[in-house]
């Protein structure tokens, strides 16, 4: 079996410590390093310390819950998680997707069955990880054209030009200070704004 994500940084969480052991060796030998923690908070101030690059994480422990602790630990981090429960209840289950979990599995789980969970959630992560980035690009993209577009309708109301001259002259503007457009754009408007607003 290839070893897709050999090196991936995995914590797994369960208050029953033959599991642990058992789940964490299985996954070791499958290229994986892995964190054990024995309880919910355990895992949350490991995530605080280190962070993982998946949680493996039991449901119903003392202390808080697994579905408590991976709500803690994403109000910090985004670290994908895989609930592994002995409960296959609905409501858990949904409850558990419901907090951003990638997966639920139901004990006894094979190690096999945990690396291609583990490969699917990754990889999901991954994407969900670049749509984000890609989003958040665009947002900056999109409020730098906006800029630049109230800043043209500034210089063409303040300096009585087109709309080409008035582009031509935020180049010029831009060109001593090597700054760019954008940023320049972002300035006017922004000195607009502070000479419109009340004291």
């Amino acid at each position: 079996m290839t070893k897709r994500h050999g090196g991936s940084n995995i914590l797994v969480v369960d208050d029953d410590r033959l599991i642990l052991s058992t789940l964490t060796m299985g996954l070791e030998k499958a290229g994986f390093v892995t964190l054990r923690a024995a309880s919910g908070e355990e895992a949350v101030q490991i995530c605080q310390q280190q962070r993982p690059d998946l949680i493996l994480m039991d449901i119903r422990m003392p202390g808080i819950s697994g579905i408590e602790a991976a709500l803690r630990i994403h109000a910090t981090v985004e670290v994908p998680v895989i609930f592994v429960s002995a409960y296959d209840d609905a409501d858990i289950v949904e409850q558990a997707i419901g907090q951003g979990g990638m997966g639920y599995l139901v004990k006894p789980v094979e190690v096999h069955q945990l690396v291609l969970a583990i490969w699917a959630a990754l990889a999901r992560a991954a994407d969900l990880s670049q749509l984000k980035t890609t989003e958040a690009q665009l947002s900056r993209a999109l409020a730098a054209e906006r800029d630049t577009s109230i800043a043209i309708g500034i210089m063409m109301e303040r300096r009585k030009l087109n709309a080409v001259e008035a582009y031509e002259l935020l180049r010029v503007q831009a060109r001593p200070s090597r700054k760019k457009l954008a940023e320049v754009a972002r300035e006017i408007v922004a000195s607009i704004e502070a000479l419109n607003t009340p004291d």
